[in-house]
């Protein structure tokens, strides 16, 4: 493992802590580079067999855990969400997708899970999640998506 800041490669480096992470799927390691001497966070997953993503185009392409982290960063984006709780639930997400299927998903399966996780996170991630995954065109887009969720009193 690198180091992110001084980019050493890894081999002068010291373990701080060493913990599990989304209910067993990983291992998150505390780390301090010894050439620099700041720390950074590494997780280590089991991997998997390669399941592939179909698309609406049906091209076929191998699940990516960094994509699907890359959209709920950004649908999570200047919120007051942790990163360990983006870790938990694209971990979640990821098990889910995984566990529900062995050698391939439409990426509209994986898009309703990553919205329904998002929903019950925080509205407001939802809505910028769906704006981009149900293409928005109309300020009445927004609108429709909203109601549900202006009418649920949790």
């Amino acid at each position: 493992m690198r180091c992110p800041w001084c980019q050493d490669d890894g081999k002068r480096s010291k373990v701080i802590d060493s913990r599990e992470s989304g209910g067993g799927a990983s291992i998150r390691r505390r780390r301090e580079c010894l050439d620099c001497g700041k720390r950074y966070t590494t997780y280590e997953r089991v991997e998997e067999a390669p399941l592939k993503v179909v698309k609406k185009d049906g091209r076929r392409q191998p699940f990516a855990r960094e994509k699907v982290l890359k959209c709920v960063e950004l649908a999570c984006q200047k919120l007051p969400i942790s990163t360990e709780e983006v870790e938990v639930l694209v971990d979640r997400i990821v098990a889910e997708v995984q566990e529900g299927h062995d050698r391939e998903v439409s990426a509209e399966q994986i898009g309703d899970r990553i919205m329904s996780q998002l929903r019950d996170l925080h509205p407001v991630a939802y809505v910028r999640y769906a704006s981009i995954y149900r293409t928005f065109r109309e300020p009445q887009d927004f609108l429709d998506e909203l109601r549900p969720l202006l009418d649920d009193p949790e």
